[in-house]
């Protein structure tokens, strides 16, 4: 099934189901209002949402609308817990060639507040060095601690793509459920590919499954080590990356690209010894999206427009 949080003055928004095809939707009311309240009882609430969706597709839901992914929130608009992991061996290499301890950590953020696919984010002109990270994340159900990266895998209730932006995160406008995925979804990874834009030019268009590392189960495994992950935390694979490739000269070349801003400088360091891509600024924007093995968007695009604001005093 696939899932949204439409905007309604509240927190946690209201869950609407939507249709495969992006096309339609239908508020879930009548079944459960906020979709942390589905993932409290999912074996109970999933077939009811189930049921809707497959009457929204094939057309036989009542009051069912157009969707409009302007007016969606994060998926799951605060979650429990957010961590990221460096699933990508080559993105570490790269930005951390020394230190290998990267491979196996994992990183936690702020998670009372997400952001959604098409709000613009604001930050200081003065400020730090800004990049994104594009990337897939996922939904847990309740993972017992010392789960085994199979059992982990099971929590897995949601799939949708995300984008960092600093200390900021955003979500695509729906979350999709690993069945829906048929089979791109093999052993803990998504093997399709990711494509971001910026400022409308290709950055990054590299495949998902093959070079993730370490897999969902075994990210949310090492996160369940020590204590049980209750359902509603939300865990990400870091910047996707694609290995590069050496070409005639014995130069490496990245003709995927990238989706981190991070990774490209440090590819053109070991190219020509200095980065020349700059980092994010005002007016930039980020669009990520993917597509199924159709060709048609899969969670909706992720559209950040970055917006500065003046210096704190």
């Amino acid at each position: 099934m696939k899932l949204a949080t439409y905007l309604d003055g509240s927190r946690d928004g209201q869950l609407v189901v939507v249709s495969r095809d992006l096309r339609m939707a239908h508020y879930a009311a009548g079944i459960v209002n906020q979709l942390q309240q589905a993932l409290d009882d999912w074996n109970f609430i999933s077939p009811q949402l189930q049921g809707l969706y497959e009457a929204l597709n094939q057309g036989k839901a009542k009051h069912a609308f157009a969707f409009d992914p302007r007016r969606s929130m994060a998926p799951l608009p605060r979650a429990y817990l957010w961590a990221k992991g460096f699933a990508y061996s080559n993105q570490t290499a790269l930005t951390h060639p020394a230190h290998p301890a990267f491979q196996n950590a994992l990183q936690y953020g702020p998670s009372d507040f997400f952001w959604g696919p098409f709000e613009d984010m604001a930050f200081e002109a003065d400020g730090p060095e800004l990049d994104f990270a594009a990337g897939l994340a996922v939904i847990t159900g309740d993972i017992p601690p010392a789960a085994s990266a199979d059992q982990a895998l099971d929590g897995v209730r949601l799939v949708m793509l995300v984008n960092e932006v600093g200390a900021a995160t955003a979500f695509s406008p729906v979350a999709v459920s690993t069945d829906e995925l048929g089979a791109a979804w093999q052993q803990g990874r998504v093997n399709l590919t990711l494509q971001t834009t910026l400022n409308g030019r290709k950055f990054g268009l590299c495949d998902t499954g093959p070079d993730m590392r370490a897999h969902f189960g075994e990210l949310l495994a090492q996160l369940a080590a020590h204590r049980p992950v209750r359902a509603g935390a939300v865990v990400g694979t870091g910047a996707v990356a694609n290995p590069g490739v050496t070409d005639a000269q014995g130069r490496s070349q990245w003709p995927k690209g990238h989706h981190c801003i991070a990774d490209k400088r440090a590819a053109e360091t070991q190219q020509d010894g200095q980065p020349t891509t700059p980092f994010l600024k005002g007016g930039d924007s980020v669009v990520v999206d993917m597509k199924d093995l159709l060709g048609q968007s899969l969670f909706g695009a992720i559209e950040t427009q970055l917006v500065t604001q003046p210096p704190v005093v």
